[in-house]
């Protein structure tokens, strides 16, 4: 008799069945698999007390995201010195008062943010292959056009207790002899990032002499990633990536959705000896709601400061 498997044909059934456990897995498991991620940097100047950065991204919430909004209510209670959302918060109009809600805590905490381009416009099925082209942006998207979601009253929420919005300007928020300059650009995926003008001479006073600079941005080019370390910063933070959502083991994130190399996808990583950290961001679009080892997260940055040279 003839086998009724050859053995290429055993391969692809193989293959067929660990794609369907992936798929699976990606989009009923660990899209729910909330992460807290923690990590330590020595970037203070000499004789600063530490600081506790919370840095979230990427939330795309919509309002019946039960398990995502218990998360960042469990974010709430760690209390950081401070909170640095990188954007595409929303994934639609009706999520905002719900979105505002679960980060009350954490917005009654010293705070900034900036925009990504799924606070301004609703999102739309999309060819997960176009992520594979040079630039995946759809013709037309960085053209001017109107908002469909209500970004000012996502502004003004994020705004009510004191939080910062640094699209296109700069920022200082004072924590107990730490001046914190933050600068941010609004989306540079589609295209509106632009420097703030240069920020003022710095006081001469001794008790600006702790100063940290952050850079901010949502999506990582390495235009505004360049232009961010030329202004001084010490820290750079952005999100967009989603970590690359689809992960291999061994080759690590397929595509950052911009022109940032795929090793730096996601965590902590050095641009021109500044450090940088990208978040893998807490959701996706409603359209691809999946992740392949990449899971969900937030990131607790613990600063501290540098070792006091002792010359010679």
């Amino acid at each position: 008799m003839r086998p009724l498997l050859t053995a290429a044909g055993s391969v692809g059934l193989a293959g067929l069945g660990v794609g369907a456990a992936a798929h699976i897995w990606a989009r009923h498991v660990e899209i729910h698999r909330y992460t807290l991620r923690e990590l330590t940097l020595r970037i203070l100047p000499p004789g600063t007390r530490t600081i506790r950065v919370l840095h979230i991204s990427d939330i795309h919430l919509v309002p019946d995201q039960e398990r995502k909004i218990a998360f960042l209510e469990y974010l709430g209670a760690l209390n950081p010195h401070l909170v640095i959302d990188t954007g595409d918060n929303i994934a639609s109009a009706a999520a905002i008062p719900v979105l505002a809600e679960a980060l009350d805590p954490l917005l009654r905490r010293p705070g900034a943010f900036v925009m990504g381009s799924n606070d301004m416009f609703e999102p739309a099925p999309k060819n997960p292959a176009r992520y594979l082209l040079p630039d995946p942006r759809p013709d037309g998207m960085t053209a001017p056009r109107d908002f469909t979601l209500p970004t000012e009253e996502l502004a003004r929420r994020l705004t009510a207790h004191g939080w910062k919005d640094l699209t296109n300007s700069r920022a200082v928020i004072e924590l107990g002899g730490l001046e914190v300059r933050l600068a941010g650009v609004d989306d540079p995926h589609l295209e509106r990032d632009e420097m703030p003008a240069p920020a003022d001479p710095a006081p001469s006073d001794p008790a600006h002499g702790h100063v940290l600079r952050l850079g901010v941005a949502h999506a990582p080019y390495r235009r505004v990633l360049d232009a961010l370390t030329a202004d001084g910063s010490d820290l750079l933070l952005a999100g967009h990536t989603h970590g690359g959502q689809l992960r291999l083991p061994g080759f690590g994130a397929l595509v950052t959705n911009c022109d940032l190399p795929r090793q730096q996808a996601r965590g902590l990583s050095t641009w021109q000896d500044v450090p940088l950290h990208v978040s893998a961001g807490m959701g996706a679009s409603p359209y691809s709601n999946y992740r392949l080892f990449t899971p969900p997260e937030a990131t607790l940055l613990t600063l501290r400061a540098r070792e006091a040279s002792t010359g010679s």
